[in-house]
This record gives C-alpha cells, sequence and structure tokens, in this order.
C-alpha cells in the first residue's frame, strides 16, 4: 500500500481524543467513533452530561443516552455497541503489516518530511528516533556528533537526560550538596565554584538508594499501621452504633422509672386526700344531723312553754316552770357518743412543695456520660498489634524459648533477630516478595541476649562467649570472643566497648571480651542480683533491669548509678525481664507476672501501664515509633 494511502487509512482509523489508532473502538448515534476508554475519560469532564446521563460526543456534541444510567459512570462507555467493522479493519491491516508503525519507532526527521520510514537507532539526547539514513546526517553534524546513539529495544531501558533549565544545551550530571540543588557543568563553573561537595548524580546513586529504600520501608510500615487503625477505627465506629442504640434504651428505661415514680407518688397522694377528704365529710355529715336533732329538741321545748303561757290556768305554767327548774328539760347540746373520740377535722388544704420539688427535679441524677480522650503529651498512644511472627521454624527440636529481640532494616527489610534458649539458635525472620522467610544460625550452647552492633551486624551473648553474626537478612558468623564470664545480657556503648550482665555484676568489655570495670555495689550494699535484660538510651546510659531484685537501675558508662527505679505497694515489680527506649527517651519496662508492659520518664518516674499481655519476654522499640514484643514462640508487631 502505497505511503499516502496508508495516511489516509491511519487518518480514517485516528481517534480525534487521543490522537492514536483505535484501541476497543465504539460508535455513538451520531455514528463518530472513539476509543472506548477516551469516552470515559471525556464523559468525567462534563459535569452536566453526568447529570444528564448521555454521553456527548466530543466531535459533534451531538448526545447519546446511556442505556442504564444506574450503573457506575466508568461503565457507561461499556454499554455502548462495539465497531465490529473498523475493529476488523485494523486488525486486518494489522496482519497484512500496512499499518504504520507509531512514531515513537519511526524516523522522527522523516516524518517530518512526509515520510513514513523504520527507526533503527535512538538519540538520547535528542529524543528521536532515526532511520539508517539520517544516522548518517545526525553524526556528520558538528553540534550532534558527540551524541551516543543507542538500539531503539534499549530505549526505555537507557538514561535519561535532563537538561539544564538555564543552560538548555546542558545536561543535569551533578549535585551539590552545600546547596541542595542540581547542577550542569555550566553551573558548576558559574554558581558552585566555591562549594566543597559538590559530586556526580551517578556517584550518588549508592546513597539515593539507601535512602529511598528507607523512605520506601518507613512508608510501607506507615501505611500498614495505618490500615490497621482504619481498621479498628471502623470497628470502633461500627461499636459506638450499637452502644449509642444501647445507651439511647438505657437512658429512656430510666426516664421511665422517674416517671412512673412520679406517677406512684400522685397516686398515693391523691389516694390520701380521698381518705381525708371522705373522713372530713363524713364527720360533717354527722355533725349536721346531731345538730338537727337538737333543733328538734328546742322546737319541742318551745312549744310547750308557748302553751303554758296561753294557758289560763296557772298550774300548767307551774309544770312549766317547774320542769325548767328541776333539770327535766336541758338546754346543752346533744353529743354523739359515737364518735366523742374521733378528732374531727377543721379544714382540708394542699399547700404545693414547689420549691423542694424543684430542688429535687435539678439535682435528679438519671446517670452520667463517661468519655475516655487519648493520652497526650509524654505518654505513648494506645498500641497497635500490626503483624504476628511465628517464631517457630522447621527443623526445631522442641518448642521455641525465644528469649531477646532486635529490629533490624537490611536493603528496605525488616529483620527480626531473635536468640532461641531451648533450641539453641540465632533466628531471623523477614518478608521477601510477600513471603515470611526464616533463617536458623545453630551455635554450640544456648544464646542469652542480643544487640545491634552496627547497620547489619548484631553481637550474641552465648554462655563463655560473645559472637558476631552478620545480617543479610539470613545469618552469617563472622567472629567468636572468649570471656571469663558467661553472660546473659549485652548493650553496645561504643565502637569499642560493651555493657554485659551477669549474676550480682554488670561488667563495662572492650570489644576483645576484656573487663575494663565491674560494678556491683552502690553505698555499700549489693546492686544487682539477676541483670538479665538491659539496654542503652540516647545519653549513653545503661538501664538495667534485674529480676533478682525487681528493680531498673540506670548507670552511666563510668558505673555510677544515675537512678533506681524499685517502688512498693501495689506499683510494685513482680519480675521485670526486657526494657527499652524510646524515639523520645522514655522507658519500656515488662513486667512478665503482672503481664505488664509499663511505661517509664527517661528519669524513672512512672508514666502508665501501656498494656497487659501475656508470655512476654523482651521488648524493642525502633527508630520509627513501631515496638515489638518478643513471647516463648512468636514476635508481635
Amino acid at each position: 500500500m502505497a505511503t499516502s494511502q496508508i495516511e489516509k487509512v491511519r487518518e480514517f482509523l485516528t481517534c480525534v481524543i487521543c490522537h492514536e489508532l483505535y484501541t476497543d473502538p465504539c460508535t455513538l448515534r451520531c455514528d463518530h467513533t472513539f476509543c472506548r476508554k477516551c469516552v470515559t475519560g471525556y464523559i468525567q469532564t462534563r459535569p452536566e452530561a453526568v447529570q444528564s446521563k448521555t454521553i456527548p460526543c466530543a466531535f459533534c456534541r451531538q448526545d447519546t443516552k446511556v442505556p442504564h444510567p444506574s450503573r457506575p459512570v466508568e461503565e457507561w462507555a461499556g454499554q455502548i455497541i462495539p465497531s465490529i467493522i473498523i475493529q476488523g479493519l485494523i486488525d486486518t491491516l494489522g496482519a497484512e503489516g500496512d499499518v504504520p508503525e507509531t512514531s515513537s519507532t519511526c524516523c522522527r526527521i522523516c516524518q517530518q518530511l512526509g515520510e513514513t520510514t523504520p527507526g533503527a537507532l535512538c538519540c538520547p539526547e535528542c529524543e528521536v528516533a532515526l532511520c539508517d539514513r539520517c544516522v548518517k546526517t545526525h553524526r556528520v553534524s558538528p553540534i550532534l556528533q558527540n551524541h551516543d546513539l543507542c538500539d531503539l529495544s534499549s530505549r526505555s531501558k537507557g538514561r535519561r537526560r535532563v537538561k539544564c533549565t538555564e543552560h538548555k544545551s546542558n545536561n543535569v550530571e551533578f549535585h551539590c550538596k552545600d546547596c541542595q540543588k542540581p547542577a550542569c557543568q555550566t553551573c558548576c563553573i558559574i554558581y558552585h565554584r566555591a562549594c566543597k561537595t559538590v559530586v556526580t548524580i551517578e556517584s550518588m546513586k549508592p546513597e539515593m538508594r539507601t535512602v529511598l529504600l528507607e523512605k520506601r520501608f518507613v512508608m510501607g510500615k506507615r501505611l500498614k499501621v495505618r490500615s490497621k487503625k482504619v481498621e479498628m477505627k471502623n470497628e470502633k465506629l461500627r461499636n459506638s452504633s450499637r452502644i449509642t442504640e444501647l445507651t439511647v434504651q438505657n437512658i429512656k428505661s430510666i426516664c421511665q422509672t422517674a416517671i412512673n415514680k412520679i406517677k406512684e407518688k400522685e397516686t398515693q397522694l391523691m389516694d390520701e386526700l380521698n381518705h381525708i377528704t371522705q373522713t372530713y365529710a363524713g364527720q360533717l355529715r354527722c355533725g349536721v344531723k346531731l345538730e338537727e336533732i337538737e333543733m328538734q329538741m328546742y322546737r319541742q321545748h318551745c312549744e310547750f312553754i308557748d302553751q303554758a303561757l296561753v294557758s289560763e290556768c296557772e298550774m300548767d305554767l307551774y309544770d312549766a316552770y317547774q320542769a325548767w327548774e328541776s333539770g327535766a328539760v336541758e338546754l346543752g347540746d346533744v353529743r354523739d357518743t359515737d364518735t366523742a373520740d374521733t378528732r374531727r377535722i377543721d379544714d382540708i388544704r394542699f399547700t404545693a412543695d414547689t420549691d423542694n420539688v424543684q430542688h429535687i427535679l435539678d439535682d435528679l441524677q438519671l446517670g452520667r456520660i463517661d468519655v475516655t480522650y487519648q493520652d497526650q503529651g509524654t505518654r505513648l498512644p494506645p498500641p497497635v498489634l500490626v503483624d504476628v511472627i511465628d517464631g517457630k521454624m522447621e527443623g526445631d527440636e522442641m518448642e521455641p524459648g525465644l528469649r531477646d529481640v532486635t529490629v533490624l532494616v537490611v536493603d528496605g527489610i525488616q529483620t527480626v533477630v531473635v536468640t532461641d534458649l531451648v533450641n539453641m539458635c540465632v533466628k531471623s525472620l523477614y518478608t521477601r516478595s510477600n513471603q515470611l522467610c526464616h533463617f536458623k544460625l545453630p551455635l554450640v550452647n544456648s544464646p542469652w541476649g542480643v544487640t545491634q552492633l552496627k547497620e547489619n551486624q548484631v553481637m550474641v551473648a552465648v554462655s563463655s562467649q560473645i559472637v558476631t553474626v552478620e545480617v543479610t537478612p539470613d545469618l552469617v558468623l563472622l567472629s567468636t570472643v572468649t570471656t571469663r564470664k558467661g553472660y546473659f545480657s549485652l548493650a553496645v556503648l561504643s565502637p569499642s566497648s560493651l555493657a554485659a550482665g551477669t549474676t550480682n555484676c554488670v561488667d563495662i568489655l572492650d570489644m576483645g571480651g576484656h573487663v575494663l570495670r565491674s560494678v556491683t555495689t552502690h553505698n555499700n550494699k549489693t546492686l544487682f542480683s539477676y541483670p538479665t535484660y538491659m539496654c542503652v538510651n540516647n545519653k549513653g546510659n545503661i538501664l538495667v533491669s534485674d529480676l533478682g531484685k525487681p528493680s531498673v537501675t540506670c548507670l552511666t558508662s563510668e558505673g555510677h548509678v544515675v537512678w533506681r527505679y524499685a517502688p512498693t505497694g501495689d506499683r510494685a515489680l513482680s519480675l521485670p525481664y526486657g526494657i527499652c527506649t524510646t524515639g523520645t527517651g522514655g522507658i519500656l519496662l515488662v513486667d512478665r507476672d503482672t503481664n505488664k508492659v509499663i511505661q517509664l520518664t527517661e528519669t524513672g518516674e512512672y508514666v502508665r501501664d501501656v498494656l497487659i499481655s501475656k508470655d512476654n519476654r523482651d521488648i524493642f522499640c525502633d527508630k520509627y515509633g513501631t515496638f515489638f514484643l518478643c513471647t516463648n514462640a512468636q514476635v508481635k508487631e
């Protein structure tokens, strides 16, 4: 097929949005065709289209209705019928080799002349592909003849050149560490002549790789922690909804109880009022009856006297007089013998105790809502369990007896190194390619304490020996030093000295295992019993955890006691084991028998119990704020 015909076909098969050959072409109602992914991207740039649930044409703006607009916007373009004819034409021409190669593999200069010629070589400096003919022209040009050409196949793998923003013809090849700026050769001569540390970017590759590996490791760790925190907070959110519903029910229940009690008081008061009212009414009715009887007697006496007064017989008058004088007719009140002993009610009133009721209602306590806030200041945030690593390995003769732990980052890989007292070995546990890996270094005796010596080296106390092990992250035995004593715990003080704990003593050693000084007493009293765990704080002092004399002692490298933590009462230590320092200088201590991890200040003052967890032996805190708890068989991150 002729070149002009190829160009016409290519124009027909090119999407007007991405200007490339159609990929999964689909045709809208207006008969214009686009790549399906281009249609999806175009819809998302048109809010009015999303609102009207239509697909606008990027060429003529005519709308096509979406068959199922309730589905996500990303799936709208997938509902358009594919353009089978156009796809078939692309497939047919592609099979015949008539579809021209993409511009990235064609000679750029020939393309500018309207020709399509396959590229042979690539110029990374100019970032163009060149055919055999144009390669010759490129090489003889005085400006371009120093450019290194490479194969197109290795173009993507080649070195990317970045031009200097000020000196356009120069590549950026240098870095000034004093100014922290990239530079070309001209920049170095003009601006960085007085700078002391100007290096090539090529020479910085190992340093940049190390820094980026650490940054990648930190970001990965933070991502894992944040993921766990999000998971925990979502669970708390779900629990919060359930707790809120229960709390609402409880509040309504207690309020209803108070209302029922008030109604009970109302009923009681109404019953009392009714009883008193009935009694008062009865007494009044009885009084009325007595008064009526007396009124009847008075009427009869009056009639008897009236008859005597009108009678003309003096004897009638005399009989009335004699009856009065003899007392036969009395004027006293008639008494009701049945009610003589009953207190008569004079009046009934209800005095409302409004002030007292208001006071009681104001002071009425139906309950309280308690809110627990996260610790602030020097307190560590609540711990989040990120991972649990099994310390059991293939070939272990017995169940693991993990005793001491330290954590290194080797080539961006977090490596947990633990001593296994029971199986007489040192183990490294790490993850590579999302797979948990184990490595075991057998030893002649049971290992005890382990401490980091260098970025990829640890030292281990093994009976009357101290061995140095390289971490790759597998383990390689480098050297062995014989000591006069058998040590439980180790801590590196400096590149030339160690601290080591044994029965009743803490020794300061040189790297050859020789004792420089021993610390045994303080104020003429024995200082230690079993100093089985120790670490070094950010001031270079030694922190010793003693399970024989339950205490923590802070020593200088010269052996002087700075402070001692040995509380009594409720906070008394039972069996102090592992100890470490945090990035802020705080101290974490494992108290084995109480299952507690205790936080202390750097001056040995109690802060709080960080967590309660069973079977803990040792603890290690890395510089990224993560701490690791070593149990008999596991390491918890």
